[in-house]
C-alpha cells in the first residue's frame, strides 16, 4: 500500500466504503462504472490513464471476508470482479518457459489448473491464501499448445516449467468463489454504498 495511502487513512479513519464503481473484467481491464452502467448491469468504461491503473494495483488488497478493494485514500472502494481476483497473461519466450503474469504485471506461479463448465481456464496459486486467476481468452491457444487433454477435454496435465508437469481438473464455475473465499459483488453481498 502506498505511503500517502496510509497516511490518507491515519488522517481519515472514518470515510464510507464505496461499492459498484469499480469493476475487474474477464480481461483484468479496471472499468468505473457510473450510476446508469451499475443500473444497466454494464461492465463500464475501461480506465486508460496508465497512473491510475498503476495506482489502483498497488493499492488492491482484500479483507477478511473475501471482498476485494482498492484503496483510495482513506476510501475502501469495493471491487466487483465479472470472475476472479486475479486475470492472468500466458508467455512462451523463445528459448524459455512458460510463465503467467497478473493484470498488475507481478509474476504468477500456479500449483494446478482447473478448467470449469463453461471453458474458463483457472490457475490456483501457493500462496498463503490461496489465489485464483482465471486465463485471459486471448492465450487459450497457447495454453492448448501446452496442454496434454484427455479425451473429454477436461482433463490432463500441462507441461509447466523445468518438466514439471501440473494436473488439469473440473471444476463448476459457481463453486470457485467460494473454494477460494472471494466476494465477485461486494455491492450485491448487501456492503454500503458510496
Amino acid at each position: 500500500m502506498d505511503d500517502i495511502v496510509k497516511a490518507a487513512l491515519a488522517k481519515w479513519p472514518n470515510v464510507p466504503h464505496c461499492t459498484g464503481w469499480l469493476l475487474l473484467d474477464r480481461r483484468g481491464d479496471w472499468r468505473m462504472r457510473d450510476e446508469g452502467a451499475q443500473a444497466r448491469e454494464e461492465l463500464g468504461t475501461p480506465i486508460r490513464h496508465a497512473a491510475l491503473r498503476s495506482f489502483i494495483e498497488r493499492n488492491y488488497e482484500c479483507d477478511g471476508a473475501g471482498r476485494w478493494f482498492f484503496q483510495n485514500g482513506p476510501q475502501r472502494v469495493f471491487v466487483e470482479l465479472a470472475y476472479t481476483p486475479w486475470v492472468v497473461r500466458l508467455a512462451l519466450p523463445a528459448p524459455g518457459e512458460p510463465t503467467l503474469t497478473d493484470q498488475t504485471g507481478a509474476l504468477f506461479e500456479p500449483v494446478a489448473v482447473l478448467i470449469d463448465d463453461e471453458g474458463n481456464v483457472l490457475f490456483p496459486d501457493a500462496s498463503p491464501r490461496a489465489r485464483v486467476a482465471v486465463l485471459h481468452d486471448h492465450d487459450l491457444d497457447l495454453f492448448t499448445q501446452l496442454a496434454t487433454l484427455d479425451a473429454d477435454a477436461l482433463s490432463g496435465t500441462l507441461d509447466w516449467r523445468s518438466n514439471r508437469q501440473l494436473a488439469i481438473e473440473t471444476v463448476r464455475r459457481a463453486e470457485v468463489p467460494a473454494r477460494f473465499g472471494f466476494v465477485t459483488s461486494p455491492a450485491s453481498a448487501g456492503q454500503d454504498a458510496c
